[in-house]
Order: C-alpha cells, then structure tokens, then sequence
C-alpha cells in the first residue's frame, strides 16, 4: 500500500504533535553537532526530554520517554526489563548511536543498547537527534542520535528521594543529594526497582520464544551513579561520571530464560582553552556491558563485553560567526565470552571535520569524517546542512548525509546465526523541512528520504542476518507544542514508508516492526496544587517478517495522570497507563502491560 503522502501532508499543520522540550524555552543542545547550540540553532530535528518532562508524565522506564519522541518507534519483548529496541526513522534497531554523558555504549555482540537497565532515577535529560550523524561520530549513527545525561547538579546541596508502588507488584525507590556551589557540581543517587511482571511470551515450540511457560517473569534492577566537576577560574572544566546497574531479569525460552546483567559507563572529561579562540576537550570512558544466563537456575552461557574510547576535539572560532570543528575518535571493542567468537576485538579510529557558518542570513554546516575499521576497512563519510530564516518566525532548512554502520559480532559470528559474509551497510539522506514560531510554542514539518545499500535484516527462510541489496525508507514528521491559558498541549505525527527495494520475493515489501503512521499526543493542565494530564498514543499495522506474512494489529494506548503538591517540595503521584485494557505486540508473540497503575510520593526540593 503506498502512503497518500499529498493529502496527509496537508493535514500536518493542523495535527498536534510532540517536542517534548517546553515551548518557552530555548533549550542548550550538544549532540546535533557536538557543540553547545540552542534548539533553534540547530540544522537538525531534534527533541530535548528534561528531568520536568520525566516527572510530568510520570514514566518509569526510559523506553516510555521516548515512545513520545517523533520518528521514534519501540519494541518490547514482554515488559519492564525485557529486551527493547528502538527504530529511529525506520532504520533499523542498530542504527542509532546512544551516548551516556558522551561515552559511546553498546553491546558489541548485540549492537544494541539495553535501555531497559537504563534507571530513569538518574537521569537529567535526553536529547534526540534524526538523521544521519555518522559524518560526526563514526559507525551507528545511521538513523540518529540518543544521548543521555545523568544529574549534574551544582547550587546549594539539596536531597531528594521518591518511591512508588504499582500493578504487577511493582516497587520503586530512589535517593539521592545533588549541590557543589557555583563553580563546583557533583550528584550522587541509588535506585532500585522490582516488579513481578507477568508472561513474557505466548509462544509455542515451534514460534515465538520456541517455549510455552505461562508463568510471571519479573525484573531486578539495582543502580547507583556519581557525577562531579569543577570548573576553574581560567575556563577549564573537569568533569567524571559513574553509572553502573546491575539486573536480574527472567523471561520465557527454551535454551535460556533469566540473565544477570552489569551495565556500567565511566568516563572523564577535561576542557581548557589553549587561548582566546581555541577550546580543547579530552573525552575518555569505559563501557561494560555483561550478562551471565542461565536456564532454570542453572548456568547456562557468559556473555561479557568492554567498549573503550577517547576523544580529542579542539574547536577553533574563525570570526564571529564561523566555528572549525577538528577531532579524532578511538574505540576498541573485546568480547570474552562462553561462546567461541572466531574475532573478539577489533579498534576504529576516526577523524572528523566541521565547519558552522553563519553568512549573510544562513546557516552553513559541513562535515567530513573517515573511520579505518579493523575488520572492514576505511569509510568516509560526510554531510552538509543549510538554514536560512523567511520570516521572523519561520526559518527553512536542507541536509544531506551519509552513515555506515559495521556488522556486529553475533551477525558475523554467532554459532548457527551469525553470517561471516556480511558487507557493512552504507546509506544516503536528503531532508527539507521548515520550522515556525508561535506566540507561546512551535511547529516543524520536516520530509526526508533514505536510501541504504547492504541493509542488514533476519532472514526466516536461513535464520541468519543477510544483506539486503537495497532498502528506501520516506518519512513525514510533523511537530507542534502551544500554551493555551493553563494548558500545556503537544504531540506528534509520523508517516513512514520503509520498503525493501532489493530483487526477489520480498521486494517492495515493508521492512518489519516500521508502522506506517505514528500519532502521539498530549494534553495537560495546572490548577492550584493540582496538575492533570493525558496522554494518546497510535501505531498503525506493521508485520514481523521481511516476507509480510505476520502482521502485528495496529493500537492506541490512552494513559492518564494527575499531581498534587501535598506541601512544599512535596508531591504526590497517580497515573494509570493503558487504561483501555488494550491487548497489542510490538514483536509477534510478546505480551505487553495491560490496564496498569502506579503512584508514588517525592521529595524534591525547588517544587512549590
């Protein structure tokens, strides 16, 4: 089915949609073009979710943060702590680079990030950047960017705690104190969450999770992070972070069905400006990725992972309005593990260029990058972006970018999975769009197109990843948040049409797990010590399979929520989630929460 791309674009404008960053605001971003810009500054869509957005809508888990975010699509294998993927512009799962405070993370056998174990507790906003980036920071990032930044703190030395209580026989609690005065900043916190969850998986012997268990398959996660930095007075800064979670998670399969899990990132930062037009950063960091799994309790595989990088980027001024942007990147990948993996480790190293300009009224980005791969040799990648304004309030935008992204371990290697033939996969963006200012918000409307070479897919008929000779994915995003009197209103909708181009059977088929139409919106509004709000989200009909022969229903979730401010600093937290009792899959086969509820209390200084 193709997608009436003309009407449905009309009627954008006049469709909510999400940013999740408040409209009055003009928030500070990084990861766009790995220098502080403003949200408007930016060439490139992206969504900022803050620590009030988190508490706004009450989510428990980062995946539930960024179901809102448009372009972004998720999957989930059974609940809180399950496996999770998340699908940036329809690109595939792997496609998207994430970032904790700068250090890169990632299963190097998986090629994913278990943003599952990520605790939310700890966290102080996320930004999200569409679109390719890998002319900034290497392989991944093909179909955007996901960095997260853990609390930083700074101010005079304030505690703050919460805990909370829901269905599934669930339980939250965290703590933590933050302060450092003005020119110190440190944060530390600890988190714990436990849920009994319910069946995972519905499968069979032959489909699914290859098992039939109906049983509850709960989740463990216990968490602790540090941050802390000063900043001198000549202008150097130095900043270190810590965040390690380790979980307990049990779920429905055949030849496993619990894994213990260590997710851990430290890094280092230190900033100085050799002089007045040169700023210097070195970026160092470590990324533990673990899991032991065992089946009915007994020992069962080892899967252990470390990703370590540097970084050196000096940014040099040119003028007023022209920043060169110079840096290398270093990253070595080891694996030890259980199973035997014919290559273990393997390095890249990076080189990167960009230049911003402002000229006459426009804006000007250009960047180039070349990676030398170890296993897959030497890639360049590049892009260029244009902005200029039409109006006061309305500003056009253009880009084009190239990204690759290398096989992981387990697609080349994984005993009876993995394809030792695979080629790494290359893709092409082009993007317009236009971005206005209201009164009290914003709009965007933003179309793009991408086409990838080599695309990486599970193959049914060999149960084994494959290259796919080529993939096309169009998409439309519109964006738009307003205040009305005490109402805060947002949403977004997404139109997709993510379609294997290669020869053969499957051509022109729809890539699995992409909906074509993604709507979220949300509504919520402040009276005295009360705060309600709602939230509504839609995916449309997508299928499991590159053949299309499973289909996964389309859905609409409705959540609700409400805050009362019991004292000053003091608030306390209701939100019921699905309240339609709805039965959907994100993937065939896994079950998802039904009509759930979950309240909690907090103590947070700086709430009124």
């Amino acid at each position: 089915m193709k997608t009436p791309w003309l009407p449905v674009t009309a009627l954008l404008f006049v469709s909510p949609s999400l940013c999740a960053a408040d409209s009055d605001a003009e928030p500070i971003v990084v990861t766009a073009t790995r220098t502080a810009r403003t949200v408007d500054e930016t060439l490139a869509a992206v969504t900022v979710i803050t620590r009030d957005d988190i508490e706004r809508l009450q989510a428990t888990s980062v995946e539930e943060v960024l179901r809102g975010v448009p372009g972004v699509s998720l999957t989930n294998n059974g609940g809180a702590g399950k496996a999770s993927s998340v699908f940036v512009r329809g690109t595939n799962s792997d496609h998207v680079l994430v970032l904790i405070d700068g250090i890169k993370v990632g299963s190097p056998t998986l090629g994913t990030v278990a943003l599952q174990d990520i605790p939310l507790a700890h966290i102080e906003r996320i930004e999200v950047v569409r679109g390719p980036r890998s002319s900034l920071y290497g392989s991944e990032a093909v179909g955007g960017v996901i960095q997260i930044f853990t609390r930083k703190g700074g101010g005079d030395a304030s505690p703050y705690a919460e805990v909370g209580v829901g269905s599934y026989n669930t339980s939250q609690i965290s703590a933590g104190v933050s302060g450092g005065g003005n020119q110190n900043w440190y944060n530390v916190s600890v988190a714990n969450t436990h849920t009994r969850g319910f069946n995972s998986c519905r499968g069979t012997p032959t489909a699914g999770c290859f098992t039939v268990e109906p049983d509850d398959d709960g989740y463990r996660n216990r968490s602790a992070a540090l941050r802390a930095g000063r900043r001198f007075d000549n202008g150097a800064e130095i900043d270190v972070n810590v965040l390690h979670a380790e979980g307990d998670n049990q779920f429905d399969g055949s030849f496993v069905n619990e894994s213990k899990t260590v997710q851990q990132v430290i890094g280092a930062k230190l900033g100085f400006n050799p002089n007045s037009s040169w700023r210097t950063t070195l970026l160092a960091g470590r990324n533990r990725d673990d899991s032991d799994n065992y089946l009915n309790g007994v020992f069962k595989s080892r899967f252990d992972s470390e990703r370590d990088t540097l970084s050196w980027q000096n940014d040099i001024s040119l003028g007023r309005n022209q920043l060169l942007t110079l840096g290398l990147d270093r990253q070595t990948d080891r694996i030890d593990s259980t199973t035997v993996f014919p290559v273990s480790s393997r390095d890249n190293t990076g080189v990167f260029a960009q230049h911003q300009a402002q000229i006459g009224g426009q804006d000007i980005q250009l960047a180039i990058r070349g990676d030398d791969n170890e296993q897959f040799g030497r890639h360049t990648t590049g892009s260029l972006a244009w902005g200029m304004a039409v109006t006061e309030g309305m500003r056009l935008i253009a880009s084009y970018g190239s990204a690759f992204k290398a096989p992981t371990f387990n697609q080349l290697y994984f005993p009876g999975f993995g394809n030792p033939n695979l080629e790494p996969e290359a893709s092409r963006t082009a993007e317009v769009g236009v971005i206005g200012k209201l009164a009290s918000g914003r709009w965007s409307l933003n179309v793009y197109e991408t086409e990838t070479d080599e695309l990486i897919a599970f193959d049914p008929a060999t149960f084994a990843p494959a290259n796919i000779d080529s993939a096309r994915i169009r998409g439309v995003e519109a964006v738009l948040t307003q205040r009305l009197a005490d109402w805060r209103l947002a949403g977004n909708l997404t139109l997709l049409d993510p379609r294997n181009r290669s020869n053969g059977a499957n051509r022109d088929n729809l890539l699995p797990r992409r909906a074509q139409q993604a709507l979220h919106v949300e509504a919520d509004r402040t009276i005295g010590r009360f705060q309600f709000g709602a939230s509504v989200t839609g995916e449309g009909r997508r299928y499991d399979d590159l053949a299309n022969t499973r289909t996964l229903s389309s859905y609409g979730l409705l959540d609700v929520r409400a805050t009362y401010t019991l004292a000053k600093h003091w608030q306390l937290q209701a939100r019921a989630a699905n309240v339609f009792d709805k039965h959907y899959e994100t993937a065939e086969y896994y079950n998802q929460p039904g009509r759930n509820y979950f309240l909690s209390l907090r103590y947070q200084p700086g709430t009124n």
